[in-house]
């Protein structure tokens, strides 16, 4: 389980997030929803070790995510896609989805330059699980891309499969249908989906498409300038009076 717990969080006289709890368990899938502004992006930057609370924990398994630097808490299995892309876009696909294996690779730097024996061996591993990647995504047909050719769907799928490549067990997707049509988001729905029942991992989306939080999620919460106003099902979000006045009648 990964548990939130009174999350606070200021910039100078500004207060993103206040006192912000709640939890997703296994086999569970939550969506964190609110206007602009509502504090959903800090309250992935703070698990992600990007932004420091200054006050409230956030706890997976033994792991106390407020104490840890960003590459720790990766390597620990937490995995992230952006709001803005972030991809090494001079890079084909292939490339940006070995650079996610980085945390999984234990060679020295003197046996990645002669490129033999263990170096070689854990490349072919690392490579095999790209290749399984690329193949769930259905990326073969720009498997060698260079990835800042490719157009804006597809890269967003990308930026995906970069966060699957670590083997995350707790994958967090920062609005991964931004700017796509209906046939782009269809997709990444199922794709997200595959995901979801293949590899089991506890799982955070911050979305704005109504119709996809309330057909893919099993829990949602909900924020409005840095404050929890709701938590439930779909069911019972999309019928309550307060989310409807602040946000679902938009």
């Amino acid at each position: 389980m990964l548990r939130i717990e009174n999350l606070r969080l200021r910039f100078g006289g500004v207060s993103a997030l206040n006192d912000v709890s709640f939890n997703v368990k296994q086999n569970e899938l939550v969506a964190l929803i609110g206007p602009n502004g509502a504090g959903k992006t800090c309250v992935l930057n703070c698990i992600s070790g990007f932004y420091r609370p200054q006050n409230g924990h956030i706890y997976f398994e033994d792991y106390d995510l407020t104490k840890l630097p960003p590459n720790k808490i990766a390597e620990i299995g937490i995995s992230r896609t952006f709001q803005h892309i972030e991809l090494y876009t001079g890079l084909s696909t292939l490339d940006n989805l070995m650079a996610a294996r980085h945390v999984h690779m234990r060679y020295n730097p003197f046996w990645g330059v002669v490129y033999f024996g263990k170096a070689r061996n854990e490349e072919i591993k690392h490579r095999r699980t790209v290749e399984e990647i690329i193949d769930l995504l259905d990326l073969q047909p720009v498997r060698d891309s260079i990835v800042g050719m490719l157009p804006y769907g597809l890269r967003k799928r990308i930026d995906l499969g970069r966060a699957l490549a670590l083997e995350p067990r707790v994958l967090i997707l920062d609005e991964p249908m931004a700017g796509m049509n209906l046939e782009e988001k269809e997709e990444m729905a199922r794709f997200i989906l595959d995901i979801f029942a293949l590899k089991n991992p506890l799982m955070i989306l911050v979305e704005h498409d109504m119709q996809v939080v309330m057909d893919i999620a099993d829990r949602i919460v909900v924020l409005d300038f840095g404050n929890k106003i709701a938590e439930g099902k779909p069911e019972e979000i999309s019928a309550n009076d307060e989310v409807i006045r602040i946000y679902l009648k938009k």
